[in-house]
């Protein structure tokens, strides 16, 4: 009822998990990661529990070969289960179960594992793993997003589409580097997830990472004055309390000396 892609990004800073299904809200049951330790998905008669056990082998430097062999080995319904495990090194490992629904299958290698059941066809994985291998100058997110978005197009869940998700850890990645959350999307219910998913990745980047050298405006006198002058027409106190209420703070300097280009636009009145 699902097809997932877990990779690693090349530099082996980021590990994340993509799905789509038709089932409400996949992104809870199938997609787990940590970071410096690697992901997971599990999926068809999911066992949700081999999430935090996959995580917690992982994390002991267990290889996804053997974390993959030690689960089904240990779980007498592993037959109609499917699990992808990538772990910190890049090694890579899928099972599906002999009574998974057709068509069901998987492909591993160094990086990724790409898996799913009750599929339009083997070409919704094929699919999936070509589009990983065209993209590898993605940013992880971009680079999964890319090859679920190759599955869905190949035919995906043969009985539709409903709900998907994206989930990528890096170290320090999280909202002010609090945690390690790069990406944390879900798309519950909706009759074009995976677009969908693609659109809040896009305000995901805007709002919750960090501006480019590129993307920054220095802030002078005269532009302060204009940034205060255009928060106080739109109702607000200053430049800082406008920032606050849009939720653009990973856009805009702490002390207001650079502000985001696109930031400046929307304050301006253009679009971002």
């Amino acid at each position: 009822m699902t097809f997932s892609i877990v990779g690693r990004c090349d530099e082996g800073e980021s590990w994340g998990v993509a799905v789509a299904s038709k089932f409400i809200a996949v992104g809870a049951v199938v997609p787990a990661a940590a970071a410096g330790v690697g992901a997971v998905a599990t999926q068809a008669d999911a066992n949700v529990a081999w999430k935090a056990a996959a995580l917690r082998l992982l994390g002991d430097g267990v290889s996804a070969d053997a974390v993959v062999r030690r689960l089904v080995e240990g779980d007498p319904g592993s037959a109609e289960r499917q699990l992808g495990v990538v772990d910190a090194t890049g090694g890579a490992a899928t099972h599906t179960g002999a009574d998974c629904l057709d068509w069901a299958g998987g492909i591993a290698a160094p990086g990724v594992a790409v898996q799913g059941n009750i599929l339009a066809g083997p070409q919704v994985v094929e699919s999936m793993k070509q589009a990983w291998d065209a993209s590898p100058e993605l940013p992880l997110a971009h680079r999964l997003l890319a090859a679920l978005a190759a599955g869905d197009q190949a035919g995906g869940d043969r009985r539709g589409r409903q709900s998907a998700a994206l989930l990528v850890v890096r170290p320090g990645a999280g909202y002010g580097g609090g945690d390690d959350i790069a990406a944390d999307l879900r798309v519950d219910d909706h009759s074009d997830p995976v677009s969908e998913l693609g659109r809040l990745l896009d305000l995901n980047d805007f709002y919750l990472t960090a501006s480019t050298a590129a993307e920054k405006v220095p802030v002078d006198g005269a532009l302060a004055t204009e940034l205060d002058e255009r928060a106080r027409a739109l109702g607000h106190a200053d430049f800082q309390a406008w920032v606050g209420t849009e939720n653009y703070e990973m856009r805009v300097a702490p002390d207001t000396t650079w502000v985001d280009r696109r930031v400046l636009a929307i304050l301006r009145g253009g679009a971002h």
